[in-house]
This record gives structure tokens, C-alpha cells and sequence, in this order.
């Protein structure tokens, strides 16, 4: 079931690639999550690998927890990073958190997981949240910055790409479809680190989570019965 219509719209704030760049958390020394804006339009692809991502000219060095299907791109908004920024004190241009597209003007942690968005000439889905690495913290140089990244629970999303094509910066996002089950990026995200009387609400999105989404959710349950 869907919500009849276009539900919400935004825009591409930048289209983000990465190069490898040393990084002190990682066993090879160097990492990829250094995002840098791009001029468009930039081709993206389904990937089919673990390792692959979806945007050409990404460099993804960690094949094991990053790349493939359900990880094709990695979508932060844009008034979150500014919500970071007025926080930590120093400013965040868009790539800042390892993001390919910096979104302003719709839902990203709060997308509903399944969800549609037609970005531009490309379909791409919601699918999963980003989860605070060792990588991630060696990158901000924050103290504590898993931990601040999960309270604030806003982790952005994965993206899956249904269709093919070429983003830009300045295209249009569009919501073209949201399952009626409700259940968004940052519910799941909750139910994994903080709040784990979420994980049944989770589990109702059904065929809408990824398989490894959905194994690392019951998992979770399994311990509480």
C-alpha cells in the first residue's frame, strides 16, 4: 500500500565523490569516506557486489561494510550537517559525513524504509542507517563521537538504485511512493543502538527491509525473547 501521489519533493545540495585518504582507524591506513563535491551530471549505477558503489568516480576501499545493492549511496541532509555545524563549531560542507548526496527539503532520517525517490532521471529507495563507525570517528576527530552520533539519532540513509541514470547537483528529489507501514531510517536506527523495545515496530516494514536489516533486527530480539 502507498500513499496516492507525490508525497514530499527537495533538491540535490551536491553530488559527493570520495578518494582514499589517510585514515588512522582503518587496517589499511586509508579510507574513502573523504567526500568531495562534484560538478554533474555524475553517472550512478546498480551495483552488484559488495564493495561497488553506485557512483562513478567513488572510492570505496572497505568492500566488507561498504558498497553493493542495498548501500549503492549514502544520502545526509543538509540541515543536519548545518545542525552539527552550529554543535561542533566549525563548518561542514556537504561530503562532510562520507555523504554522495547532500539533501536539503526532504526527509532523510525520517524516510520511511521502502520509500521511492526519483532523483532527477534516477529511482533510487530507501534501505537502511548509517551505523557510527571507528572510520567515521577517526575522520571528525571528535571526543566521543560515536556516542554523540547515536544520541542524536540522525543518521541518514542508504539508497538502493532501482533505475540507472545521471544526478547533478540542483535536481529535483521527489517521494513518489512511501509503504503505509511507517517505519523510517530512524526508528530503525533506535531499535539497533538505544531503543531496542523498537526492534518489533521495526520488523513490521516485512518485505521492505533489506535481508541484512532484517537479520541484524531479529538477532537484536532474539536476547529479549
Amino acid at each position: 500500500m502507498t500513499e496516492p501521489g507525490t508525497v514530499a519533493s527537495g533538491r540535490v545540495v551536491s553530488v559527493n565523490v570520495g578518494r582514499a585518504r589517510p585514515n588512522r582507524a582503518t587496517a589499511g591506513g586509508v579510507s574513502g569516506i573523504d567526500k568531495r563535491p562534484v560538478d554533474g551530471p555524475v553517472p550512478v549505477r546498480a551495483p552488484a557486489a559488495r564493495g561497488v558503489g553506485g557512483l562513478a568516480g567513488d572510492t570505496i576501499i572497505s568492500a566488507r561494510h561498504h558498497g553493493g545493492a542495498d548501500q549503492a549511496l549514502y544520502a545526509y541532509a543538509r540541515e543536519d550537517l548545518d545542525a552539527w555545524s552550529a554543535e561542533l563549531g566549525r563548518p561542514l560542507p556537504p561530503g562532510s559525513f562520507g555523504d554522495n548526496l547532500t539533501t536539503a527539503g526532504v526527509e532523510v532520517t525520517g524516510a520511511v524504509i521502502g520509500s521511492r525517490w526519483q532523483v532527477g532521471e534516477v529511482l533510487l529507495q530507501v534501505t537502511l542507517p548509517r551505523l557510527p563507525c571507528r572510520t567515521f570517528a577517526a575522520w571528525m576527530d571528535e571526543p566521543a563521537w560515536i556516542r554523540r552520533f547515536t544520541d542524536r539519532a540522525a543518521p541518514g540513509t542508504y539508497l538502493r538504485v532501482l533505475t540507472p541514470g545521471a544526478v547533478a547537483a540542483g535536481d529535483p528529489v521527489a517521494v513518489v511512493h512511501r509503504p503505509a507501514h511507517g517505519v523510517t531510517i530512524g526508528a530503525a536506527f533506535r531499535a539497533l543502538l538505544t531503543e531496542p523495545d523498537l526492534l518489533p515496530h521495526v520488523l513490521t516494514a516485512g518485505d521492505d527491509l533489506p535481508a541484512k536489516l532484517h537479520d541484524r533486527l531479529r538477532r537484536r530480539l532474539r536476547p529479549t525473547g
